[in-house]
Formats: C-alpha cells, structure tokens, sequence
C-alpha cells in the first residue's frame, strides 16, 4: 500500500499492484479460513447434520466446485461412478468439501493437462472413494505424514502454488467424523498419487427406514394449497419447493400486496408468511386477512427469525394460528401439514372441493 501511496504509479502498474494485493488477501483469508476449522474440529466445535446421501452426488458437486482450478490446469477429469447410488449417512457439505479439497489438491500437484480419476467403489458395508492423479507424487517416506498440519512435500511449492498444508488435514478430521479414513499411496515421486477415502454405507434395513420416512414426508401436504409469502426470493421460492415435494400446491409472493393478490384470486388453505417485511409487514398481513370473512378458513403461520415469548404472543395476537422459527425444519412442517386435517384455533376444519378444487386447477401451478 506504501508503494501505491508514496510512488504514485501509473495506472497500468497501480492495476497490477491491485491485483496482486487481490490474490495475497484471498489467499491469507483461505489460510486463515482452513486454520479456524481445524481448530473448531479439534475443539469439538463442528456440529454435523447427518442424514442419508448419495455419495455419487457428492462427487459431482466436489467435481462442480473444483472446475475453475481444474480448467487452469487443463486438466483432464474423469468420473468413473457406480449406475446404482451408493448411500451413506453424512453431512453433504461437508463431504463434498473433503472431495473437492482432494480434486484441488490433485489439481495443484498435477502439471499441465495431467489426468485425474475419481472413481467410485462398494463391497455391501463400505464405500471406496479414489482420487488419482498424475502429478508429482510423493516420496516413500512420507506417505505416513501427508495429512498432519503444516506437513509440505520438498520442492513442491512452486508446482502448488504455496500453501500451509492445512487441506489435507482438513479432509482426514472431517472424514473421521463420519466415522471413515483416509489414506495416501504413490509409486514415488513424478508417479502421481492416490487419495482414498472409506465411508461406511447405510445398511439396507436404514435405507429401507429412510425411504418410508421421505414417503410420509411427500404425502404430508397433500390437499393442501399452500402460500408462502417472503420478501426473500430465494428462501420463499425454497419453501414452495420443499413443500410442493411434500404434496402440496404451492404458490409464492414476494410482499403483502401480492399475496391479498393471490389470496383474493384463489384462497389458500395454508399460508406460511415472513413477519420482516419492507413497508408493509406479517402483522398488518395476518390483520388484514383475519378481516376478510372469504378467507376465515386460512391458516396462517408465522415463519420467522423472531423467537422470544414476547414476539410469539404478538404473533398469536396478530391472528396467527401457529409460529415457526427459520430455517424451517421438515419434521416440524411435516407435524403441522399431516393427518389430523390442519385446523384453525377457531376449529373450523379445512374443506377441499367444489369451487376451491376448479380454483386449484385454474390459478395454482
């Protein structure tokens, strides 16, 4: 910075400056990024949120997220994966982030337009995943200390890139907390190196729970039409996924004016609305919706990051009949959509046919 403000550059060299400042504060802030979560792994301060996925997918999304160093590289990129999904019980964050760390560090260590494989293997009780490269391979007697902190193979650096070697300790913590390992092996140096990492797979009686429970999740909001109301587009047009996977009839709007809208041109039997709204917000919403006799059967659910006693009873006394805090969590959405029919805290039961079922077929995707 020194140099920008006491040289006074040209703009062309004042841009590389720039540039260079650029790489050497992302770098620092990647390093430093890798520091704190080995830290919080070996302080016991990782929380994963396990539940059944397909390793294949996870593979895929590494592969996706690993393209820009992979295209810098001109490296070539297989993927030899099984016709049949492989499922383990896992975070699929953090699995793909123990994939994409090894396919960024085979492509760091592999010279130009090298090749790697990532192929996928089971025997029925553990799944094998390789990531094999044609780099620059590693010596004999390190094969055993490749994943400790700060552990760097001899005159690698240029070829990487620099680094503190915190990847790949990194990836041997997060797939331990899966309860898998992870090795090295390599013929030696300029002989390429295989990464292997082993998860246990979820056993077929698992798999066979986990499918009946996703049914009941589907069949959940059938019958229902439901309406999310958020002036966040991307957690409204989430919610109306998610609950049109469960069965439901979904619908969106972005603000209050286009949900009285929506709601005019078609009740809905369910309504699930962001109380933070710009202008005008959830409580004038519900108020204005608790006015209208042709929407007395509507439901309405607060979905929101308010949490406190005092926000639940101004959500309740604004004329909700129920209160979720974000992100909404399936079991809860499920509890609520699912059999007994959902009803008002007046008891008046939701119906679904004649006029509301032509309206369902006419205004709801």
């Amino acid at each position: 910075m020194s140099i920008l403000t006491e040289k006074q550059p040209d703009e062309a060299t004042a841009q590389r400056l720039y540039a260079m400042m650029d790489r050497q504060v992302t770098h620092m802030v990647r390093l430093i990024d890798d520091l704190m979560e080995v830290s919080r792994i070996t302080r016991g301060k990782i929380e994963l949120r396990l539940a059944p996925i397909s390793l294949d997918r996870v593979v895929r999304d590494a592969a996706e997220l690993s393209k820009p160093l992979l295209a810098a590289g001109r490296h070539e990129l297989e993927l030899d994966l099984p016709p049949m999904p492989c499922t383990v019980q896992g975070d699929g964050v953090r699995l793909t982030q123990v994939f994409a760390n090894l396919l960024n560090n085979a492509a760091k260590f592999t010279p130009p337009q090298g090749r790697i494989v990532v192929s996928l293997r089971s025997d029925g009780r553990t799944a094998r995943v390789q990531v094999r490269d044609s780099g620059v391979g590693i010596p004999p007697a390190m094969l055993g200390s490749v994943f400790d902190m700060f552990v760097q193979i001899s005159d690698t650096s240029r070829v990487a890139q620099g680094g503190l070697g915190i990847g790949l300790t990194l990836v041997r913590s997060l797939v331990e907390l899966h309860g898998g390992r992870v090795t090295a092996s390599s013929p030696g140096v300029n002989e390429g190196t295989t990464m292997m990492v082993e998860l246990p797979l979820v056993s077929d009686e698992a798999q066979q729970v986990t499918a009946d429970t996703l049914a009941a999740h589907r069949r959940a909001g059938q019958g229902h039409r439901v309406l999310v109301v958020d002036d966040n587009r991307d957690a409204a047009d989430s919610l109306a996924e998610l609950l049109g996977l469960m069965g439901a009839s979904t619908s969106v709007a972005y603000g209050v004016d286009e949900a009285l809208a929506a709601m005019e041109a078609c009740p809905p039997t369910i309504a699930f609305v962001d109380i933070g709204m710009p202008v005008r917000d959830g409580y004038e919403l519900a108020g204005l919706v608790r006015a209208d006799s042709a929407l007395a059967d509507t439901v309405l659910v607060a979905l929101t990051g308010w949490g406190q006693a005092t926000d639940r009873e101004r959500i309740m006394a604004a004329g909700f009949d129920h209160h979720l805090i974000k992100p909404a969590d399936l079991e809860q959405l499920t509890e609520l959509l699912r059999d007994p029919p959902l009803k008002r805290r007046s008891g008046t039961p939701l119906a679904l046919g004649g006029h509301e079922t032509a309206c369902l077929h006419a205004i709801w995707p």
